[in-house]
C-alpha cells in the first residue's frame, strides 16, 4: 500500500480518488534517522506533500488510512462499442458503474470491453446494452487469447469488494504477467481528445501493445498526485516487453497528449522532459524543499529524483 500511495497508482471510477487520498497519517524514517509521524489532523499540509512521496522523503513504516463499510460488487463485461459511438457520450459510458474500465487492442477504432463493477445496492437496472456494445456470453480475460480463469467473477455474479474491483483474483499472475506498462492521466474534460489522439498512432501502438485500459478518477489535492485538483481520465498501456521500441514509440505518443496536459505516472514508462512533467505540479518546489530538509545528504535520492525533482 505504502508503494502504491508512494507513485500515485489509482484504479477506476467517476468519484474514486487515487489510493493515496485516503492516507490519514503516515510514519517515516528520515535520512537522519528520525522518526517522523505525520498526521492529516494535525499537519494536513505535509500529509498532502507525503502521501504521494516518490519515495524521496524517507522510508515509510506506517500508514493511516480512511476506511468505509465493506460493500458487493458485480460485474458484467460488454463488448464491440465502435470508438465514434464515444463522442459526445463518453461521460455516460463511464458513469454506468461504481468502477469502470474501457479495453482496446488498437487494432481498430473500437473499444473491445467495457468492463462495468457496480455496487449491488446500486438496485437500477444493468443495461442491455452499452451504446450498441452487447453483454459477453461467458467470462472474459482482458488481453485477448488468455484464459479468463485469472479474471474476477464476471456475468452479474455478486461478491466481495475485494474479489471483484480487481480485473485479476489474487492467487494468479494479474495481466499478462510479462510486460511494460505507461499511463497518462488527462485533464477530464479533454477525453475525447485524448482518445482520438492515441488512435492516430494506432498503426504504430497495436503491434506492441498486448491492451490499453481507459478509466476515469477523480481530482484530489495531494501536491504530487497526477490526478491533483483536476478529475482525469487514465490512459494505461499495457505493452509487449520490448523496450527499444516501445521508447521509440513513447515521445510521438507523448507529443500528441502533452498539450492536452497530460501528467506521467511517476511508477510507470515515460520519456516526458524533465521541464514538461514540473510544469505539471505547482507545488514540486515546495515538494523538493521538504524532501531536502527530511533528507539533507540524499541517502533515498536515485537518478529518477535528480532528473525529475532536484
Amino acid at each position: 500500500m505504502a508503494g502504491a500511495c508512494a507513485t500515485g497508482t489509482h484504479g477506476s471510477g467517476d468519484r474514486n480518488a487515487g489510493l493515496a487520498a485516503a492516507v490519514r497519517g503516515l510514519e517515516l524514517v528520515t535520512g537522519r534517522g528520525d522518526v517522523v509521524s505525520l498526521s492529516r489532523d494535525e499537519r494536513p499540509d505535509l500529509v498532502r506533500a507525503a502521501a504521494v512521496g516518490l519515495g524521496a522523503l524517507g522510508i515509510v513504516t506506517r500508514v493511516t488510512l480512511d476506511v468505509g463499510p465493506a460493500y458487493d460488487i458485480a460485474q458484467r463485461v460488454y463488448e464491440g462499442l465502435p470508438l465514434d459511438r464515444l463522442d459526445g457520450r463518453f461521460d455516460e459510458v463511464m458513469a454506468g458503474g461504481y468502477s469502470v474500465s474501457l479495453f482496446t487492442t488498437w487494432q481498430a477504432p473500437r473499444v473491445d470491453q467495457i468492463w462495468v463493477k457496480r455496487r449491488v445496492e446500486d438496485t437500477s437496472p444493468s443495461p442491455v446494452e452499452l451504446l450498441g456494445a452487447a453483454p459477453a456470453a461467458e467470462a472474459r480475460h482482458p488481453v485477448p487469447g488468455m484464459s479468463a480463469e485469472h479474471c474476477t467473477a464476471q456475468l452479474g455474479a455478486a461478491g466481495p469488494w475485494h474479489e471483484r474491483l480487481p480485473h485479476f483474483r489474487m492467487e494468479f499472475t494479474p495481466s499478462a504477467g510479462d510486460e511494460l506498462q505507461t499511463d497518462y492521466l488527462v485533464p477530464r474534460d479533454r477525453a475525447w481528445e485524448a482518445l482520438l489522439a492515441v488512435a492516430s498512432l494506432r498503426e504504430r501502438v497495436a503491434p506492441l501493445l498486448q491492451v490499453a485500459e481507459v478509466r476515469t478518477v477523480a481530482a484530489d489535492d495531494l501536491w504530487l498526485s497526477p490526478s491533483h485538483s483536476v478529475p482525469c481520465v487514465s490512459l494505461h498501456f499495457t505493452w509487449r516487453p520490448d523496450w527499444p521500441r516501445v521508447r521509440t514509440l513513447l515521445p510521438a505518443l507523448e507529443e500528441r497528449l502533452m498539450p492536452l496536459g497530460a501528467r506521467p505516472h511517476w511508477g510507470k514508462l515515460f520519456t516526458a522532459p524533465r521541464d514538461y512533467v514540473r510544469a505539471q505540479y505547482p507545488q514540486i518546489d515546495a515538494f523538493r524543499a521538504l524532501a531536502v530538509e527530511l533528507d539533507p545528504d540524499r541517502r533515498f535520492g536515485n537518478a529518477f529524483l535528480d532528473e525529475y525533482l532536484y
